[in-house]
C-alpha cells in the first residue's frame, strides 16, 4: 500500500473517531455536565467554543468567527498541498506524520464550526438534538466546537509566598479540549522531532 492511501486511511479514522465522540457529547449532555473518567485528574467535561484550539478566540461576534472560519479553510487546502509534496518527495514518514495530524486536526474542528450550527439545536439547558425541526442554532460558517477532555490535575489555593498570586485558587490543567486539538499539538510535538533531520536533508 502507497504512503499516500496509508495516510488516507489514518487520517480519516482519526476524524471519524473525532466526529463520534463529539457527536455523543452534543446529544448526551448538556453545556456543563462532566463525569469522571480517572478520579479527580481526567474528567469529561462538555463546553463549546466559538474559537480556536484550546478555547481562544479571533475578534468577537460573527465577524471574527466568519473570518476564522475562512482562515481555516484556506489553512486546511495549504496543509493538504503541502502534504501532498512531501509525499511525493519522499519525506520522513514523522514529518508526513505530522502534518497529517495537524491537517486532521484542523478539519475535526472545521466540521464543527462549518456544519454544526445547522445540523444542531443548542445544548443550553438541554441534550441537544440532530437535525432538528426547524433548523440548527446557527448558519453556514458559524457553528461552535465542541470540547470535552479536561485534565485538572491539580486543584487548591497557591502559597502565600507567590508574588502576585499567592493565596488565589490555582487550576492545572484548566483548558478542556478535543480529540482534534489532540491531534494538531502532537502533530507540532512530532515535527520539532524530526525537524532537523527532514530540513537538513533539503539543504
Amino acid at each position: 500500500m502507497s504512503t499516500r492511501k496509508k495516510l488516507i486511511i489514518f487520517i480519516i479514522a482519526l476524524l471519524v473517531i473525532d466526529q463520534v465522540v463529539k457527536i455523543w457529547i452534543k446529544t448526551h449532555m448538556m453545556i456543563g455536565d462532566e463525569f469522571s473518567v480517572f478520579g479527580d485528574w481526567f474528567k469529561i467535561h462538555f463546553i463549546e467554543n466559538n474559537g480556536m484550539a484550546f478555547g481562544m478566540e479571533l475578534g468577537g461576534g460573527k465577524w471574527g468567527k466568519t473570518v476564522l472560519s475562512v482562515f481555516r479553510l484556506i489553512a486546511v487546502v495549504g496543509i493538504a498541498w503541502y502534504l501532498g509534496r512531501l509525499i511525493k518527495e519522499k519525506a520522513p514518514m514523522g514529518v508526513i506524520l505530522s502534518f497529517g495530524l495537524i491537517f486532521c486536526g484542523a478539519v475535526g474542528n472545521i466540521i464543527d464550526s462549518v456544519f454544526y450550527g445547522m445540523i444542531f439545536s443548542d445544548s443550553y439547558s438541554q441534550v441537544a438534538t440532530l437535525f432538528p425541526h426547524g433548523g440548527g442554532y446557527s448558519s453556514f460558517l458559524h457553528g461552535k466546537v465542541v470540547d470535552m477532555l479536561y485534565f485538572p490535575l491539580y486543584e487548591g489555593f497557591l502559597p502565600q509566598w507567590i508574588p502576585i498570586w499567592g493565596g488565589d485558587f490555582f487550576v492545572f490543567f484548566r483548558p478542556v479540549f478535543n480529540l482534534a486539538d489532540s491531534y494538531i499539538t502532537i502533530g507540532v510535538f512530532i515535527l520539532l522531532l524530526f525537524h532537523r533531520k527532514f530540513f537538513a536533508s533539503k539543504k
